[in-house]
């Protein structure tokens, strides 16, 4: 059955609110994309020099340190599973959700016991919804991570990682992200965290570059100690940072398409509503000109 020209008015005028939320909420993702890019720039340089420095250490010492150390068959593993606070983003969380999910399903065919660790509302209610233990979970700041934050899950992580298998501590640890590539696309992945496998980068050195020579003060021990924990704490404040970015840029994405889809229903609705006019109208004419017949025939019956 047709639909009234008053219902399609009333529809029309409830979808042209929606198009200017949503068109709101793409151009507010917009701005922020913008800010998220800035901090991921500015702190390209400390995590670039501070790999640096870890690899200097690792590379010119002997030392072993229990966070580079490859344990012996290992049973249970950590996954840092980051995700947003709120929703209209897409296929963002569910993406890296079901990545985080063939993640678990790898780990378990290996023999390994996963235990989740938790960033974002939505991966909490996906663990909450299905009655599943998580060993820690954080959230309110998808879209804008500090360092001080990466920090605090990084020392939880390290804290797990150091602690025995026996006493509830892990092997290994991965994290789960998604990794800003454009403003088109966004690939979620996953790194291994833990044990360590500093990297000093692809560039190889010229051929005629002098090495420089390294001292350690106190110890390569020492400095092992102060640096490891804050080169974990800034590869997760990398990917907090390239998550956020992918966030925000899926989301102005799906904003843009739900203002498309607005539009394009508002155009239909109103070609609808012309014809339901034009209908009435019609049907306003011929009743009037046979109202106009029906007297004409009544007054010469008449005379």
């Amino acid at each position: 059955m047709p639909a009234s020209l008053r219902e399609l008015r009333q529809r029309r005028t409830s979808v042209s609110t929606i198009k200017k939320v949503t068109r709101a909420m793409e151009l507010i993702a917009a701005s922020r994309i913008i800010k998220a890019q800035q901090r991921a720039q500015a702190a390209a340089p400390y995590a670039r020099e501070l790999t640096r420095a870890v690899s200097a250490v690792a590379t010119f010492s002997n030392v072993e340190h229990p966070l580079t150390i490859e344990k012996q068959d290992p049973t249970r593993a950590a996954m840092l599973l980051i995700t947003s606070d709120r929703g209209l983003a897409g296929a963002y969380s569910s993406s890296v959700i079901k990545e985080g999910e063939q993640l678990s399903r790898l780990l378990h065919d290996g023999g390994k016991e996963v235990l989740p660790f938790l960033t974002g509302r939505k991966a909490a209610a996906f663990y909450g919804f299905r009655k599943r233990q998580v060993a820690a979970q954080w959230d309110g700041f998808s879209e804008a991570p500090t360092y001080g934050q990466a920090r605090e899950i990084a020392d939880a992580l390290i804290e797990a990682f150091l602690r025995p298998t026996e006493e509830g501590g892990v092997d290994e640890i991965h994290v789960v992200y998604t990794r800003f590539v454009s403003m088109l696309t966004q690939k979620p992945e996953v790194i291994r965290l833990l044990p360590l496998e500093v990297v000093e980068g692809e560039e190889a050195p010229e051929p005629d570059e002098l090495l420089p020579l390294y001292e350690f003060e106190p110890d390569p021990e020492t400095v092992l100690d102060e640096l490891l924990p804050l080169y974990v704490a800034s590869r997760i404040h990398y990917c907090l940072l390239q998550s956020a970015a992918s966030e925000l840029a899926s989301r102005q994405k799906a904003m843009k398409s739900a203002t498309d889809n607005a539009q394009q229903l508002i155009e239909r609705l109103t070609r609808e509503a012309n014809q339901a006019r034009q209908a009435e109208i019609t049907q306003e004419i011929s009743e009037i000109v046979g109202g106009a017949s029906a007297l004409a025939e009544s007054s010469a019956t008449a005379d």
